[in-house]
């Protein structure tokens, strides 16, 4: 088979309220410590130790975030990949069936007015961030992506004079 395959990896950056959950978490537990040692004692070490690792696995590492863009043919799947370990898919569909592809500062996406944004994209302010206009399930959508050159070139004999670079 003659298939086209191109994957791309952007890494989300912390966000302000994932420090917040973080520290929130931290000054709880330390708090579940300080009460309890008033009342459990050095059972309270145990309780702490388990809450704290429950914490690590399921809440903390929900925050490391990188997503995977994987382009076969004319389709695109987006995954998350969770504290390098853990993937979880977000979105499948077809590229080649979207209205448009463009910067998201760019003036010929304004017009489109979507039902849901899907932002995928690294949240660095200075990052390069595509739109891309699609229906999914009977919706129309937008969703944000952070291609590099290599995924663009790869987009454009698909997608024609429906992606631009402006």
């Amino acid at each position: 088979m003659n298939d086209a395959l191109y994957e791309h990896l952007v890494a989300r950056k912390p966000r302000f309220t994932d420090t917040l959950i973080r520290i929130g978490i931290i000054i709880a537990l330390v708090l579940v410590v300080v009460i309890g040692m008033q009342f459990l004692q050095s059972f309270i070490i145990l309780i702490v130790a388990i809450l704290g690792f429950l914490a690590h696995t399921f809440i903390f590492a929900r925050l490391n975030v990188e997503y995977e863009y994987t382009l076969l043919n004319h389709d695109i799947d987006i995954d998350a990949i969770y504290s390098k370990a853990k993937r979880k898919k977000q979105l499948s569909f077809d590229f080649q069936k979207a209205e448009i592809i463009a910067p998201k500062k760019s003036h010929r996406i304004r017009s489109y007015q979507p039902e849901k944004t899907y932002d995928f994209t690294s949240g660095l302010p200075d990052a390069n961030i595509y739109a891309i206009m699609t229906s999914i399930e009977a919706k129309r959508v937008c969703i944000l992506i952070e291609p590099d050159q290599g995924m663009l070139d790869f987009m454009k004999p698909w997608m024609g004079s429906r992606i631009h670079f402006d």
